[in-house]
């Protein structure tokens, strides 16, 4: 009789998709459901990635329960004897959140490019500027397409109004 160590199972992994897409859902109930010309509104969408995240957490509760063991992609390899970047998950989760913090006082365009640098940056990017030009006119881009069908994401910038 062999005794195999017993992994711990990340359940709290599941849990935590499961309330974030919670969060989305019952947020997407603050929001407009109907919208413009196609008749969709923003709330719509934050509703249709709530109920996405709790799905994909309920497909991970249910491979966490059969065993399924999560090991590192090809990709990952190389590092895989590396214990995971605390630094790289903070800086990811900081670009997750800043627009909480940034959406009205900075306007929509640059609490995007803020989001984009901290999430690149995350992912290994080092080429700030470059970033910051990216997300901004990617911010810009979206502000744009938005009101153009009608959304309103609030001023572009916080400059006189604008």
């Amino acid at each position: 009789m062999s005794a195999t160590p017993q992994r711990r199972r990340p359940w709290w992994l599941g849990l935590a998709v499961i309330a974030i897409g919670a969060v989305w859902v019952q947020q997407g109930y603050g929001l407009p459901k109907m919208g413009g010309y196609a008749g969709v509104g923003p709330g719509d969408f934050v509703m249709i990635v709530g109920l996405a995240l709790i799905a994909l957490g309920l497909a991970l509760l249910a491979q966490i329960a059969r065993g399924a063991s999560f090991e590192p992609q090809e990709a990952e390899s190389a590092e895989a004897g590396a214990p995971p970047s605390r630094k790289a998950l903070a800086c990811a989760a900081a670009g997750a959140a800043i627009p909480l913090l940034t959406m009205r006082p900075l306007g929509f365009p640059l609490t995007a490019m803020l989001a984009f640098v901290l999430v690149t940056h995350a992912f290994g990017s080092r080429r700030l500027l470059l970033d910051c030009v990216i997300g901004l006119a990617l911010g810009l881009l979206c502000w744009f397409g938005f009101s153009r069908l009608g959304v309103t994401l609030g001023g572009a910038l916080p400059l006189a109004g604008w």
